[in-house]
């Protein structure tokens, strides 16, 4: 099975390397057509906006929205907002493929960064989860399967082929998350 990191920016070697350790073949994404040759992708956190840039500057974003569509994707942080149907705080354009409404920055600035533990689906003990300027889920659609909370708010959703956390998985030894898709693929 061949997995794609979108490596545009953000920690996608941390992504690649935990795949990896799982067994998968990973290719470091950086142009449309690489999307072809892939069974999964994974988009990583960074910074929505600058992805969002990248993505038109380069007419990659048609070609990602029709990937996401057809294909596993899991979306992590700023990847969870590019998958969201709706953005806010400030509003933005987005793929819109998961059914849910996410607000970015919604935890505080960096500073307010936080490592915390919740409950999870995804087998037993609570599941580690790295915060960075983390976007909140506000809105879950209908078929949205949470598979992780933080306290109250879901944090690891599903929606068929479409997986995304709020957090940062791939900062965490816990391969859980990772494990959880790779399935998804198989």
């Amino acid at each position: 099975m061949k997995i794609g990191v979108l490596a545009l920016q953000g920690d996608y070697d941390a992504h690649r390397r935990m795949l990896q350790r799982l067994g998968a073949e990973v290719t470091l994404v950086r142009k449309p057509e690489q999307l072809d040759e892939l069974d999964g992708l994974v988009i990583p956190g960074g910074e929505s906006s600058t992805f969002l840039k990248f993505l038109e500057q380069t007419g990659f974003f048609e070609r990602l929205k029709k990937f996401v569509r057809a294909k596993p994707t899991l979306g992590t942080c700023a990847g969870a907002i590019l998958l969201a149907k709706d953005v806010g705080n400030p509003p933005q354009r987005s793929l819109g493929v998961l059914d849910i409404a996410i607000r970015r920055n919604a935890y505080g600035r960096q500073r307010e960064s936080f490592i915390g533990q919740g409950e999870s689906e995804l087998g037993e003990g609570p599941l580690e989860m790295v915060f960075i300027r983390a976007p909140k889920i506000e809105r879950l659609g209908r078929g949205v399967e949470v598979l992780a909370r933080q306290g109250d708010d879901p944090v690891l959703v599903r929606d068929g082929k479409v997986m995304a956390a709020t957090f940062h998985p791939e900062l965490s030894d816990d391969s859980r998350v990772h494990q959880e898709f790779l399935n998804m693929i198989a």
